[in-house]
């Protein structure tokens, strides 16, 4: 599942229809949003995603410039990790640890500009820490410290980790996309800025200025596997129409329910491709 932020209701939507569907794999990765979202798959609650997006994206402690001013993060760190999943929409831990599908959460090290891998075992304490990591965009959110090390977005690194799965020896993957086939990443519109923004995460900074290259190779590789059955991908139908920051409830629940639609359209085509 890659990320994309509030492109995750897209994927959101899509796990949704497979959890009702009772559609299960035995492991799962997550980057980004589609970690902080995708993590929902283990915990087996379908409709939690898009239920507390909806409620709190108008909350300045949720997502706002104030946020990142006063904290440090646009997403605000103590309410969407600490609040929201042990307090006010609680996050299902006895499902999670009991659930046997496994389920990574990719992060960058900030000072190797390496891909970190993270398998979430427990969904609190450095589970949470972990996803907060992989979701945390440099520029707009501060380096998350989990044991000794820091991390900040695992789609800096590695935006859609197919080979990492492949690699762990899973050859029946279903891959969730947030862009439309076709769609290349430009180079970054800031990009002249990065040296001045990120001059304290310089190994970020080379891990941005070459992501358009890398993650446009991943797209090519996940295209062909898709085009030889290899894999099953799901794209959006189009662009999705929003930004990083929401406000709108009404545009978080129409791009879910672009991804539920797109589930159940191919939900036979899916079940045929998890046969083997």
């Amino acid at each position: 599942m890659e990320g994309g932020a509030m492109r995750g209701l897209f994927t959101a939507g899509v796990i949704d229809v497979m959890m009702e569907n009772d559609i299960e794999f035995d492991g799962a990765v997550g980057v980004s949003a589609g970690a902080a979202f995708g993590c929902n798959l283990k915990s087996r609650q379908p409709g939690r995603v898009l239920r507390y997006n909806k409620k709190y994206c108008r909350n300045w402690h949720f997502c706002s410039i104030r946020s990142l001013i006063l904290t440090g993060a646009m997403y605000g760190e103590e309410f969407c990790y600490n609040d929201i999943p042990y307090k006010l929409d609680p996050f299902d831990l006895e499902t999670f640890r009991s659930n046997p599908l496994e389920f990574y959460a990719v992060c960058t090290d900030v000072d190797t500009g390496k891909a970190f891998y993270h398998k979430c075992v427990n969904g609190d304490g450095d589970d949470m820490r972990y996803f907060n990591a992989s979701a945390s965009m440099p520029v707009a959110s501060r380096p998350i410290e989990v044991r000794g090390r820091r991390y900040l977005d695992g789609g800096c690194s590695d935006s859609v980790p197919l080979k990492f799965f492949e690699h762990k020896g899973y050859d029946r993957n279903v891959v969730i996309l947030t862009q439309p086939r076709g769609y290349r990443k430009k180079e970054e519109p800031l990009r002249p800025l990065f040296r001045i923004l990120l001059a304290r995460t310089p190994a970020i900074r080379k891990d941005l200025q070459r992501r358009p290259y890398v993650y446009n190779r991943q797209l090519d590789y996940v295209d062909s596997k898709a085009d030889s059955g290899e894999i099953f991908a799901i794209y959006p139908d189009s662009d999705l129409g929003i930004g990083a920051r929401e406000t709108h409830p009404d545009n978080l629940e129409r791009v879910y329910k672009l991804g539920r639609e797109k589930m159940e359209r191919l939900l036979p085509e899916l079940r045929e491709f998890l046969k083997g």
